[in-house]
């Protein structure tokens, strides 16, 4: 299991998906170019010391990441989905895609992707914050894939 940030742009949001990765055990990539500098101090404080655990792949563009051969899914987080995530069933060997905060991502990446899911909120209600969404989503992908560890 894997998390894919595409080009994100608020340090804070970044930072706390990396300690989300990092305390999961699961791999993260940033596909570049962020809205901020990737050593951030913001983004160190958010993360705090356990960015130190994390096993981040960086990824110059949308093209290098994807030019570069998965072994898996790609799933995108999108409120554009017809597929709800509690739903979907999830693989081992699957990556979440969270777009950028302030413009999702582009219709280009929108139709790459293997698979859509979204997360059902109210109505009147536009989106919620990526990083709360990330952690929901990879919590129900691990607890499905029996990736949360009894040994930890």
């Amino acid at each position: 299991m894997r998390l894919a940030l595409y080009e994100p742009d608020i340090a804070p949001n970044a930072g706390a998906m990396m300690r989300l990765c990092a305390c999961l055990g699961v791999a993260m990539d940033v596909i570049e170019p962020c809205g901020f500098v990737l050593n951030d101090r913001k983004l160190r404080r958010a993360g705090m010391d356990y960015l130190d655990r994390l096993d981040l792949s960086r990824h110059d563009s949308w093209d290098a990441y994807w030019g570069q051969g998965r072994s898996g899914r790609v799933i995108l987080l999108t409120t554009k989905a017809e597929q709800v995530y509690t739903a979907f069933e999830f693989k081992p060997t699957d990556t979440l895609l969270m777009g950028r905060e302030t413009a999702g991502v582009p219709d280009a990446v929108h139709d790459a992707v293997d698979a859509r899911v979204r997360i059902p909120i109210a109505p009147e209600m536009r989106s919620l914050n990526v990083a709360l969404a990330a952690a929901m989503v990879l919590g129900e992908a691990l607890r499905q894939t029996g990736g949360f560890s009894s040994e930890r």
